[in-house]
């Protein structure tokens, strides 16, 4: 592989260079951190002594000038010192500041006045920027132990911390360790990839290899902010194997997209025939709908018959019932007038058979035997006079054909 690790390192430069080697790099090689050269010096000093020394000889001498001197030295030195003191820091970028070598803190964007000539601003360091960082790895082994042609790795990285990142490593020793960083986390990954599968690398989920790196980095104030696996390259022998492979899996899928085209004509020629018997069994609904509401009339109609017959039955039965009924009304009547007559009849003849029971019986009592009352003394029935008398009538009746009675 061609391409190289990249490259991170600080350089010493003017702070009119700063933004450019922050930017745009240096030769090649990434400059996330810029010494800025300390402009500031002790020469308005000289202005200042220049400007006592005229000071005093006015105030000994008493000219004019020499006073008029001083002042002007004093106020071009004040302004040198002020110019001198203006720190520029670019947007995008921190500076970290110390005194008398420690550090102190950190300056952000904007302008800022060091008065003090042991105030310094050590680096300036480029903290918005996301740092990308290629590292191909050469001769990476496998699950099988056989030696990957090359990995590259590409990640980007933010530093978040500066003063961290200054105090504790520096640009160019953290290289190192972000080089070695990533060469065991590829190692240790292509350790677990067979080789046959070693081409799944690229563009593979690598997030578990990013949190690995972010938290060994975050020591350093460094964040790594994305990452993953551009390109895989396979020993020459693994290539013309997968060459093989792709040349098959082509003729596959050659096959495939035949067999698709097959089956998408045989599925068709399926759907035509189900909408032909679709369109069959539509038709044959629609027929078998038609006959069925035919015989729903059919029935109807006969239905309708029927009833008009049952009607007609009905009406007769009725009329034949109504003419019987009346019939029955007639002869009941003609039976109840012949009642009352019967009625009439028997009671005429009740009254002429009681008249004929009167003429009977005036003619029975008429032919009757008189009766015999039997009187005694004192107005009482005497037993034995009465059982005499009831032998004597029989011979008196028979003695005595007139039928006449005695009374005493």
């Amino acid at each position: 592989m061609a391409r190289e690790f990249s490259k991170i390192k600080e350089s010493l430069a003017s702070w009119s260079d700063i933004r450019q080697l922050l930017r745009g790099g240096e030769q090649g090689q990434l400059v996330p951190v810029v010494i800025p050269k300390d402009r500031r010096g002790f020469a308005w000093m000289a202005l200042v002594f220049l400007a006592l020394y005229a000071a005093g000889v006015a105030v000994f001498s008493g000219w004019l000038v020499a006073a008029l001197a001083a002042v002007a030295l004093l106020v071009f030195a004040a302004v040198w010192m002020w110019r001198k003191a203006i720190i520029e820091i670019e947007e995008g970028t921190t500076g970290v500041r110390s005194r008398w070598g420690a550090i102190t803190g950190t300056l952000p964007p904007g302008r800022h006045y060091l008065w003090l000539p042991w105030d310094r601003v050590d680096a300036v360091v480029d903290t918005s920027t996301e740092i990308p960082y290629s590292a191909p790895i050469v001769a990476c082994p496998t699950a099988e132990n056989v030696p990957l042609k090359a990995i590259e790795f590409f990640l980007k990285f933010r530093i978040v911390d500066p003063v961290a990142f200054v105090r504790t490593i520096g640009a160019g020793n953290f290289d190192l360790v972000l080089a070695s960083a990533v060469q065991d986390a590829i190692r240790q990954r292509s350790r677990r990839v067979h080789t046959e599968r070693a081409y799944d690398l690229r563009g593979s989920d690598v997030g578990d290899m990013q949190d690995a790196l972010s938290r060994q980095l975050s020591r350093y104030g460094v964040r790594i902010i994305g990452a993953n696996i551009p390109d895989v390259q396979l020993p020459d022998q693994y290539q013309q194997h997968l060459a093989t492979r792709e040349k098959v899996a082509k003729e596959l899928s050659a096959y495939e997209r035949e067999w698709e085209l097959t089956r998408k004509r045989r599925i068709d020629t399926l759907l035509m025939e189900i909408e032909r018997s679709k369109k069959t069994r539509d038709a044959r609904v629609v027929e078998v709908k038609a006959a069925h509401n035919k015989a729903r009339k059919d029935v109807a109609r006969m239905l309708e018959e029927q009833e008009t017959e049952a009607q007609r039955v009905r009406w007769e039965i009725e009329a034949r019932g109504r003419a019987e009924l009346t019939s029955a009304e007639n002869e009941a009547k003609a039976l109840r007038r012949l009642a009352d007559s019967y009625r009439d009849n028997r009671a005429v003849l009740q009254y002429e058979l009681a008249r004929r029971r009167l003429d009977v019986g005036a003619r029975l009592a008429e032919s009757a035997p008189q009766p015999l009352v039997v009187r005694t003394a004192g107005g009482q029935n005497d037993p034995m006079s009465t059982l005499l008398l009831a032998q004597l009538l029989p011979r008196l009746t028979g003695s005595d054909g007139n039928g006449s009675s005695t009374t005493s």
